[in-house]
């Protein structure tokens, strides 16, 4: 697998790139005022009793939405507890500063076009901060050593118990799935890197001005950390910048990487080529945008974006093989595009009609294995008596189309 970093319109794309085919995706734009994962020394703006939550102006000029399950308070013996078990207005108060953790990004709209496209919702907040390095996340506040959730196997699970041992001088470490087959001194490295970096950001947590104090992982960051459990041949790059950005990061969390990154000078008989177009990538990256995946078969799965969740309808078309594996392929193809396409919230998939309870369960359990490797944490909650089968996915960042707008076509 290779990792292509370009930049486009003062953005920062990084593409995963396995045999020719696109299989990840990340996105910086410039429209971007709050980035997921940045840390904030925030000030309370004012208590929503209707919501129970509060509004902490992050920096001046970006407002956060901190819900009461949020909320970490304090405990006599150094150790935090959630909120919820009580209002939130009778923990905070206006003008209290406290530190949070951007949930989710935020992108402005372009006040010029104040109808297109883009969330343009508030984003959401966290007390319980973490840092994220490539196969450790650190969570001081949780003070206790576990697993990933999301690890539902049971044998890696218990692998992974083990290599918590090794662990026991530092407190509050969360293995990633990509830890599994990692050796025990690279993780015990990574905790402590991780512990002096919370060290030196409890030093800017003070003071009366609402600040940025950390910016969240970038495009770079994310889909090489997104990855670190599969086998990385090169990373390619055309700019010294981008150069820098790669090697500081992967000289801290990544060193076996460091000898992979690639600077290329890409010729184009005159004229200037993007590395993704040199890559032959750039027609991939466009499909995206379409509302339609066709399916070498003959069959295609329709995506529909509503402002309340996106529906998805399997169609076999001229695909002649059976109900059976067209929505397996279907299935796999989804959770591609998902992906992909940084889809989230509620989404419904109406796959072709099953014949039993057992076909559906099969095609379930072949959905959760695809979702398995998505970044972000993605449920599947069954299906509804009409079939369909519904799906939640926690988006980190913006939808693909919102983050990419019309950059493409300027540059290309």
């Amino acid at each position: 697998m290779d990792i292509l970093i370009e930049q486009l319109n003062g953005g920062l794309l990084a593409a995963a790139v396995d045999k020719a085919r696109l299989v990840g995706l990340e996105v910086d734009t410039t429209a971007e005022e709050v980035r997921w994962g940045s840390i904030y020394w925030a000030k309370v703006a004012r208590i929503d009793k209707a919501l129970d939550a509060a509004f902490v102006n992050l920096d001046g000029d970006n407002i956060g939405l901190l819900n009461n399950a949020d909320v970490l308070i304090k405990q006599k013996d150094g150790t935090y507890k959630r909120g919820g078990d009580v209002a939130i207005g009778k923990v905070l108060e206006p003008g209290q500063m406290i530190a949070v953790q951007a949930q989710s990004s935020f992108i402005s709209k372009d006040p010029d076009e104040p109808y297109a496209r883009g969330e343009n919702k508030v984003p959401k907040v966290s007390m319980n901060l973490v840092l994220h390095g490539r196969y450790v996340i650190y969570a001081p506040m949780e003070g206790v050593n576990r697993i990933s959730k999301r690890i539902r196997d049971k044998d890696m699970r218990k692998q992974m118990e083990q290599m918590l041992e090794s662990l026991a001088d530092c407190k509050g470490c969360i293995l990633r799935a990509a830890s599994a087959n990692t050796q025990t001194d690279i993780l015990v490295r990574e905790a402590r890197i991780l512990d002096a970096a919370w060290g030196q950001i409890q030093g800017f947590l003070e003071g009366s001005e609402s600040q940025l104090i950390m910016e969240g992982p970038d495009a770079i960051q994310r889909i090489l950390s997104d990855l670190s459990g599969q086998r990385i041949d090169q990373i390619e790059l055309t700019t010294m910048d981008h150069f820098h950005l790669v090697e500081e990061w992967c000289d801290i969390y990544a060193p076996d990487l460091v000898p992979k990154i690639t600077p290329l000078e890409i010729e184009g008989g005159g004229e200037e080529l993007g590395l993704f177009e040199y890559r032959d990538i750039v027609d991939q990256i466009e499909r995206l945008f379409h509302p339609y995946v066709m399916t070498k078969e003959g069959g295609s799965i329709i995506i529909q974006e509503t402002s309340a969740l996106t529906a998805i309808d399997v169609n076999s078309g001229q695909d002649k093989r059976s109900v059976a594996e067209v929505n397996t392929a279907a299935a796999r193809e989804i959770a591609k595009q998902l992906r992909l396409r940084n889809l989230g919230g509620i989404i419904m998939i109406d796959f072709l009609k099953t014949k039993s309870a057992k076909d559906r369960k099969a095609l379930q359990e072949i959905m959760q294995k695809e979702f398995d490797t998505d970044p972000c944490t993605v449920q599947i909650h069954g299906w509804t008596k009409l079939g369909l089968l519904e799906v939640a996915r926690h988006r980190r960042t913006a939808p693909l189309i919102d983050r990419f707008s019309n950059a493409l076509d300027d540059a290309y």
